[in-house]
């Protein structure tokens, strides 16, 4: 055999070339007959936008105009040249396919494929021929393999009607109660040719464990041999084969990087590497994020590496503290052993398309929860394991990751094809994932425990498998096996069993983890306050999309709340008629449709802030909050914070506000009022507060000043003296508690029952470096005031909003911008917005 030209791997990526086809189900004229330039990674749908061959699927009603998509089988095909080159292998690598397919060399089958969230390698050493290969990848139509697996494996029980759950694919794809059904196929994810020789890294885990000032790192390796012979240490030994292990990173000094080897045992290999000094990872806010390199290579007998990886690792320790206490099961999230309010948000698929997601729309989005003080992000189960570039992102800003398993609010079967293709799949995503120092729970399930328990299965079921046994048994086996430094719980929500292992209702507010819907579904947010969860996992309140994301996406002339476009683009059950119930209790609702846009929009940030001023209070009783959601994957009314053009809606500020680091609110505490102070930082938080209850018109009725002192990461009540508490006008009265520069407020009244005046402004605007400065001075009382900037420029943005401000008080709002603003527009009324013009009287 002639020797390669390169001894170790070569990796040749295979993204160019490909076309596109329509090859089976009714196609509309002209894409019936094209061959479409196609982009790989990439989707059908995007290639045919590329090609205008089809119109925006997020415009208008173009959701149901395009819905024939995922009904139509599709081909992509290319060619590329080959020569031999010594190498005794050539692997075809898909990093995922979505998502039934078959993949033909020069005519021949070389796999089959039915599941978006793993990657395939074939060898086809055997199948390639000198000169010109051609490559096809032929995806069946989605819609019509799971309805045929829906038949074959039984239907089970879910909340919409395409059966998701009989295909491995990304739930939401088929749509959900704030997302399009888009029905995708495509390359999704990179394809490659690997040529190798001798043997190649199968398998690579990454442990990196603190052990006092210094730490360990552990790596565990699988290799295979490029003759497919058996493993066994007699052939280990004749290729000569050994592992080597190498450590950069901080603190590490600046002589030779600690380094170490390793025998390879049959097909496998164990390096214990033991570091002196290291420095600690740990969630933003609590203190630094160093990481360090962890460079592992398998070594033959020629000088070069036959192959080479190398994993990003922190040192951090994480459990979650579930120890019985008289109140219950906590569920305490503890890192370094200092135990963290989780300040999470839910996270979707960024975009309905999931190919157009690159690293920079990942950073500034996850930047953008940084920002707003969070240190969670949940990987929600009816969505994606997300790309390599999203958990490295969370390494690097100190965002904690908590990754479903992809199960979500339906029952699931338990028998083949999916049983092996569940158990490959976690057994990758486990393997890819376990490593970032940002793990910190592998979850079985969204809510499907839940579902059982209350939304008819059983009954539905008849005996039928739902997917227990994945959460129960192959799940947390397999994290056992592959990540025990992982954290594992079977679902959300979740409630460990009891002393004696009884089993207690998975949504049980006492114990573990809770979701909260009853306020959205049917009653005022005011009643958040009649729960004290040990760990909120979800909950969360609808509002509309930035102005300029809902005008861009919705042409209907006039545009109102119950227009078609604007119902398309509403997709919970009743949406509209709860943001109208939600909004009552608190507000009127507005006659234009500017100013109702306004008004759900910030009932949505109230509603969610009230939330989390009361769960932040409970603390440490509570420990965490992950509000649904983060993120939207298309323009549409939802419960995100950030809209589908990445537009920051006013909950992103309510987050940004009630997760400060420092926050004062006033809660209902012993028959009276207290003040209660959180102090998420590092250091203590002592001084004066001062609580006084006010007038609108800014007058001083009664004041207490008095000592306090905050342990860091901690919280602390203030009991406000009756007399200071009781108003004379509930109507005209407010309470002020003030520590410092962090400041709590109390309403005597629901805002639409209180004397509340038309907003009396002064507006200054200032232009500095990359936007503008805009000073907002009050003259009367001004409760949550707004900038809508998008409306003076698409591309205006500012982190500031939700501001209230007593007669008097000034406010100030950086607004970046491109396009030149008038000083004067800031001024505008349908810019500058607050609560008192939707208290109409």
């Amino acid at each position: 055999m002639p020797h390669p030209t390169e001894p170790h791997l070569v990796r040749r990526d295979l993204h160019d070339g490909w076309r596109l086809r329509a090859a089976a189900g009714s196609v509309p004229e002209p894409i019936a007959d094209a061959l479409v330039p196609a982009a790989v990674p990439g989707c059908v749908h995007t290639d045919l936008l590329a090609a205008g061959l089809i119109p925006d699927p997020y415009l208008d009603d173009h959701e149901a105009l395009l819905a024939w998509i995922g009904q139509v089988d599709w081909t992509y095909e290319t060619s590329f040249d080959w020569r031999p080159d010594g190498h005794e292998r050539h692997d075809l690598v898909f990093d995922g396919l979505d998502t039934v397919a078959t993949v033909r060399l020069n005519g021949r089958v070389v796999r089959e494929s039915a599941n978006q969230h793993r990657s395939y390698r074939v060898d086809v050493r055997d199948g390639l021929v000198e000169g010109e290969n051609t490559l096809e990848v032929a995806f069946r139509s989605p819609v019509r393999y799971a309805n045929a697996q829906s038949l074959a494996l039984g239907a089970r029980p879910r909340p919409y009607p395409m059966p998701y759950e009989a295909i491995r694919k990304s739930a939401c794809n088929f749509g959900w109660d704030w997302g399009i059904a888009t029905y995708t196929s495509g390359i999704w994810r990179p394809v490659r040719l690997e040529s190798w020789s001798v043997a190649r890294l199968a398998e690579v885990r990454v442990v990196a464990m603190p052990d006092g000032d210094g730490g360990t790192v552990e790596v565990d390796l699988t290799i295979q041999r490029a003759s497919d012979a058996d493993a066994s240490a007699t052939d280990a030994t004749a290729i000569s084969a050994f592992v080597s292990v190498a450590v950069n990173g901080p603190g590490l000094g600046d002589g030779p990087l600690p380094a170490t080897t390793g025998e390879i045992e049959g097909d496998r290999a164990r390096v214990t590497l033991t570091l002196p000094k290291v420095e600690r990872w740990w969630p933003v806010g609590h203190g630094e994020q160093p990481r360090y390199v962890v460079d592992v290579r398998l070594h033959g007998d020629a000088p070069d590496p036959l192959d080479a990886t190398h994993r990003v690792v922190g040192f951090r320790t994480v459990r979650w503290d579930t120890e019985p206490d008289a109140a219950g099961t906590p569920f305490t999230l503890v890192v370094n052993d200092r135990p963290i309010f989780v300040k999470g948000v839910n996270w979707i698929p960024d975009d309905a398309l999931p190919v157009r997601v690159d690293r920079a729309r990942y950073e500034r989005r996850l930047r953008q929860a940084v920002a707003a003080n969070l240190n969670l992000i949940r990987v929600w189960g009816g969505g994606l394991y997300e790309s390599d570039d999203f958990y490295d992102l969370c390494d690097e800003l100190g965002l904690l990751t908590w990754q479903d398993f992809l199960f979500a609010c339906a029952a699931y079967p338990e028998e083949e094809p999916l049983r092996s293709e569940i158990e490959a799949e976690a057994r990758e995503q486990i393997v890819r994932l376990a490593s970032h120092p940002s793990l910190v729970l592998l979850n079985g399930n969204n809510e499907n425990l839940w579902g059982y328990e209350d939304w008819g299965w059983k009954a539905a079921l008849d005996g039928a498998t739902w997917g227990a046994w994945y959460y129960d048994e192959l799940f947390p086996s397999l994290v056992a096996e592959l990540a025990p430094q992982v954290p594992y719980t079977p679902g959300s929500p979740f409630s460990p069993a009891g002393p004696d292992g009884e089993a207690r209702h998975p949504n049980d507010e006492a114990h573990g983890s809770m979701h909260l819907w009853e306020q959205w579904n049917r009653l005022d947010w005011t009643t958040y306050r009649d729960h004290r969860p040990r760990f909120v996992a979800e909950f969360g309140w609808q509002g509309p999309p930035a102005w300029s994301t809902l005008t861009r996406a919705i042409s209907d002339d006039p545009l109102t709340p119950e227009s078609p476009g604007m119902i398309v683009h509403q997709k919970a059950m009743e949406g509209n008629a709860k943001l109208t119930g939600g909004l009552v209790p608190h507000l009127r609702v507005p006659r234009d449709m500017e100013t109702w846009h306004w008004a759900m929009q910030l009932n949505q940030a109230d509603a969610v802030r009230f939330a989390l001023e009361h769960f932040r209070a409970s603390a440490p009783h509570t420990m965490g909050a992950v509000v649904w959601q983060l993120n939207d994957c298309w323009p549409v009314t939802s419960w995100a914070a950030i809209d589908g053009d990445e537009r920051l809606k006013p909950l992103w500020h309510a987050l940004r506000i009630a997760f400060a680091p420092r926050v004062v609110s006033v809660q209902p505490r012993d028959g009276g009022l207290g003040a209660v102070l959180g102090n998420d930082t590092d250091a203590p938080w002592s001084g004066d507060l001062v609580v006084r209850r006010l007038g609108f018109d800014g007058a001083t009725l009664a004041e207490q000043s008095v000592p306090f002192h905050v342990p860091a990461h901690g919280t602390a009540t203030v009991p406000i003296d009756g007399g200071v508490a009781q108003p004379r006008d509930a109507s005209a009265e407010l309470l002020s508690a003030d520590a410092g520069t962090e400041r709590g407020l109390w309403f005597f009244a629901e805002p639409r029952d209180s004397m509340l005046e038309p907003a009396r402004l002064a507006v200054d605007a200032l232009p500095i470096d990359g936007g503008t400065e805009v000073r907002v001075r009050a003259a009367n009382l001004v409760r949550d005031l707004a900038l809508l900037v998008d409306k003076l420029d698409p591309g205006a943005s500012t982190e500031d909003g939700l501001v209230t401000l007593l007669p008097g008080e000034t406010a100030s709002f950086v607004v970046t911008h491109r396009r030149a603003i008038e000083p004067g527009a800031f001024a505008d009324p349908r810019v500058l917005r607050t609560m008192n013009e939707l208290v109409a009287r």
